[in-house]
């Protein structure tokens, strides 16, 4: 137990998303999206089996379930440290485990240079937020932001809908129900439906997964609730796009006209390495005005990109005028810059040198 509280308590101070128990190589966490050992023990299979009884020792579970399927995906806390989420499995006839750290300190924006028009979407109090990025892009660490923001300055009732759960939110002027997929609700569409009938004001929606789920969100956002969800997309027009390619044709043209009545951003970031080998974010926001709810309805969404750029008064930010600002700044490279662009050939002679 001694052992694993050491490993626990490492994963939290190093910050890690992840802690790895697999037999064959060292117990290790991935910091900064890079997996590193925490030592030079090589754990064999009785050892990751020691490691997984004290884990469940720690959960206050019992094994039987895991020993009769294989894997199991269960949660725990330990006073004082952080929450964590465990997937236990088998891989060549050895126990193994993947756990998830859930921190329960949300980070402060300012040092995650999070911009103040990405903060400010905490004062909206209706319609939809979408906060698009590949896996990893830290989209899930922005929603906290927001989210802590709203729960310390407005007295409402925010519902999440998360998987897994990747912050504890302790209710500050607001009440926070966190629901987490799989463990309290069947799936994101069941759980969307039930949260409509427990009084929310803000709703969280971790993924958009399908027509249903986003055709329900939508509901949701036009009968005066805020919701916030996530895509797995890079940039706004890819991700009106593909909203709007779930649907099948016959109802794209009625799903872009209630898109464009609902949705008030669109934030897509990533995370770039900085020049001190940590990662730093970059970020697209799109706000909607009178041109943008048109070329959604009409189908122009190939202008949109334009308006981001041209929209710089109204909070709107491209992603290479984040990247740039980041190399000018020197917090990354050129050669980062130009290879994280959207438009290297632009950026380039905006570098100008």
């Amino acid at each position: 137990m001694a052992e694993l509280m050491d490993y626990l308590t490492q994963a939290v101070e190093r910050r890690a998303s992840d802690l790895f128990f697999v037999a064959g190589g060292s117990a290790s966490a991935k910091v900064e999206g890079q997996i590193m050992p925490l030592d030079d023990e090589r754990l064999l299979p009785p050892k990751t089996e020691e490691l997984l009884r004290a884990i469940y020792g720690l959960a206050g579970r019992d094994m039987d379930g895991f020993l009769a399927r294989g894997d199991d995906d269960f949660s725990f806390s330990v006073g004082g440290v952080a929450r964590f989420r465990v997937n236990a499995y088998r891989q060549r006839g050895s126990m193994a485990a993947v756990v998830r750290v859930v921190a329960f300190e949300i980070p402060d924006f300012q040092a995650l240079h999070i911009p103040s028009q990405v903060m400010d979407l905490a004062g909206l109090t209706y319609g939809m937020v979408l906060v698009s990025g590949t896996a990893g892009s830290g989209k899930s660490t922005t929603q906290a932001c927001i989210l802590d923001r709203i729960n310390r300055t407005r007295n409402c009732h925010i519902i999440t809908l998360e998987d897994p759960i990747e912050y504890l939110h302790r209710d500050r002027r607001s009440i926070v129900s966190q629901r987490e997929i799989a463990i309290d609700t069947r799936d994101y569409l069941s759980a969307l439906r039930s949260c409509l009938r427990q009084a929310p004001d803000v709703i969280l929606l971790g993924e958009m997964r399908d027509h249903e789920t986003i055709q329900t969100a939508m509901t949701a956002a036009e009968t005066g609730h805020l919701l916030i969800a996530t895509l797995h997309t890079r940039g706004a027009v890819n991700t009106i796009d593909r909203i709007i390619d779930s649907f099948p044709p016959a109802q794209q043209a009625q799903v872009r006209v209630q898109l464009s009545a609902v949705l008030r951003t669109v934030v897509s970031q990533q995370l770039l390495p900085d020049v001190d080998g940590e990662q730093v974010p970059a970020f697209e926001v799109m706000q909607m005005n009178s041109a943008i709810r048109s070329m959604i309805r009409d189908g122009k969404d190939h202008q949109i990109d334009n308006a981001i750029a041209a929209g710089g008064s109204e909070g709107m930010l491209t992603m290479d005028q984040s990247i740039l600002a980041l190399y000018q700044a020197g917090r990354i490279t050129r050669d980062t810059a130009l290879n994280c662009a959207d438009n290297p050939e632009q950026l380039k002679r905006r570098m100008g040198n």
